[in-house]
Parts: structure tokens; sequence; C-alpha cells
């Protein structure tokens, strides 16, 4: 089969690679329809990846249909069409029962593409393991592009808008518009929050924001504003989805005592100085981390299928898998309003 292979700092190339198998009676095989480009793939295409490996398959956002199931599948059919959680479980532990993956207490927490161990999805098929709870069929009332942006980045968008405690009546800022950030502000103002703050350097991703309703500044004028416009209290929650040092920084700067910071942008930073005494004095709640997909999906399908949400929106470019290396470098570069790549066979 042809698919998207990892082969050092920003060589991404569309490659044949040898065909999925099942791999235990409980694994399915699923025939990529589409699959998208997240913001983390960037750290492996920046050759700061999670692994030593190289020639491996890339990504972790992926919908199909599924052509092989081993004999111990019992949910899922031949010809279904179904979405892939970017994280997978072992599916029989309490926590995966659950949907909190990455909380699996048998030690069966991954996630597709980050290195050999398990086969990333931007390919033209892939292997699900556990297929049983690691892939589920797509909802009625739910399209191809919804449920592909539902595999990680809309469910981590809500994730992050969730664990600022944002609640009716609330003040927020969320810092970086990638797709992620664009539908936290869209989950701020479904959770409630009077007023949220935008805050990019690229204006076009500032005039998104603005469509949904938010106060869109650059970095450069934001704690100004934000302090103007609150008469100095600043706000009750902030989401952060960068993932740099000086947006954490950001963060810490616009939430107002008692407040809360949300970091949902991927960290790789280990000597990061948190000012633990201005924290302590402000009482601030402060929580970072990854999002287990299948836990947010029961708050999410409906507002979906309602229309509240509407995450496709966000997809700027849908081209074939065999233009992934232009795709990654049009999406690293954010040329030609480059925001959610999408890639179709």
């Amino acid at each position: 089969m042809k698919a998207l292979r990892y082969f050092g700092e920003r060589d991404i190339r569309f490659d044949s690679m040898d065909d999925p198998r099942l791999e235990s009676d409980r694994d399915a095989i699923v025939q990529m329809e589409a699959c998208s480009i997240c913001g983390s793939d960037l750290h492996i295409y920046h050759g700061h990846g999670f692994s030593e490996d190289v020639g491996f398959c890339v990504g972790h956002e992926a919908v199909g249909e599924i052509v092989e199931v081993g004999r111990a599948v019992t949910r899922l059919r031949v010809g279904d069409k179904v979405m892939i959680p970017a994280a997978v479980g072992c599916g029989a532990c309490r926590s995966c029962l659950s949907g909190n993956v990455i909380g699996c207490e048998n030690n069966g927490a991954g996630c597709y593409g980050l290195s050999a161990k398990l086969q990333g999805v931007q390919a033209e098929t892939f292997r699900v393991p556990a297929a049983d709870s690691n892939a589920v069929k797509i909802p009625e009332g739910i399209s191809r592009d919804q449920a592909l942006m539902m595999t990680d980045a809309l469910a981590t968008a809500w994730f992050g808008a969730r664990n600022a405690d944002i609640k009716p009546g609330s003040s927020v800022a969320v810092i970086g518009l990638g797709p992620i950030g664009l539908m936290a502000v869209d989950s701020a103002f479904v959770m409630g929050a009077h007023v949220v703050f935008a805050i990019d350097p690229i204006a076009e991703r500032r005039a998104l924001a603005a469509g949904s309703g938010a106060i869109a500044l650059s970095p450069d004028e934001a704690i100004e504003h934000i302090r103007e416009a609150t008469h100095g209290r600043k706000v009750d929650c902030v989401v952060e989805a960068v993932g740099h040092d000086a947006t954490v920084d950001l963060a810490l700067r616009l939430v107002t005592r008692r407040g809360t910071v949300s970091v949902i942008g991927v960290q790789q930073s280990r000597r990061y100085a948190f000012p633990l005494e201005r924290a302590f004095a402000a009482g601030l709640t402060f929580r970072i981390g990854t999002c287990s997909v299948p836990e947010e999906w029961p708050a999410l399908m409906p507002l979906v299928q309602s229309g509240r949400l509407k995450p496709e929106r966000y997809i700027s470019h849908v081209m074939p898998l065999s233009s992934g290396a232009a795709a990654y470098e049009a999406f690293d570069s954010r040329s030609a309003g480059a925001l959610k790549m999408v890639l179709v066979p």
C-alpha cells in the first residue's frame, strides 16, 4: 500500500510500505476515506518527534470503512463506516470502557503515528487494535468531515474548554487560533461564555474567530486590551492551544485571581520556569494534558448533530494523499490560508 512516512526533519514521503495485517483476533483493518494533519504532527515534521524511529507511517486522525475484522470483533462488520479516536487503549479495562483510554490500566494506551509501534493512519489502509473499543460507527446526522474533525481536533478543543472551567457568564481568552483554538472559541460560547478574547499573530485566523463572535487580538496588544476591557480584572478562564513557553506565560498573565488556565498545546518543554509563588498567591488552577477522545463524544455528538458546533468549517484544503508532502509544507508555512489539511485517497 501507499502511505505518508517520516524519514527525518521535513522529510515526509508518499511511499510504499507493507499492508497492515491483523495481529490479534480483536483487530480490524480500515480503508481510509479521509485523514487529516494535526498541529502535533508538526513536532514530528520538524524532527522533534516522540521516538527515534524513522520510516514509520504518520498521522492519528482518520475515518474510513472496515474491510477486515478479527474473529473476536463483535460490534463491527465489514462495510461499517467508522471514526477512529486518535489514541487507543486495551479496550477491556475499567478506564478504557469508560472512555478514558489515556488511563488504560493494562498499559495499552498509545497514539497512532508517533513511532513504528503503532503505525499511523495517513495511509490507504491501517490497523485498529481492540477495534470494538477503538473504532466507532459514524452516527447518523454526522458527515464524514464532521466525524474526521471529531477524531481529535474538536474533542481536544472541547476538553480544553472544559478543563478551563468555563461556565455561563465566564470571560475567556483563547491563545492560538489553529483549528483547535478556533473550535475552543466555539466551545466556550456553547458553554456560556459572555466574552471570548481570541489571540493569534495571523490576521486571517483572527478574522475567523471574530466571525464566531470573539474579540480578536494580536499577541502584542492582548494584555493591555484585556486589562482595559475588564477594568484590570483580566479573564476567568484561559485556553492555551499552542504549546510554547511564551504562550503559557501569556496565559498566566491574562488570568484573574482564582481563575483557571487550561493548556492543551502539545508540550515538549522540560525546563519551564513555572511561577509557583505568583500562582499560589493568586489561587490559580492550572491544568495541562492530552484529551481522551471517546470521553468527550457523549457531549459533542448531539452538539454536532444539532448544528451547535460546526467543526467542518475549519477545513481549508482537501488534497490527495499522494500530495501529502506538499500538504505538510503548506501547513507548516501557513501558506495559502492553510488551516486544516484533509487528505483523501
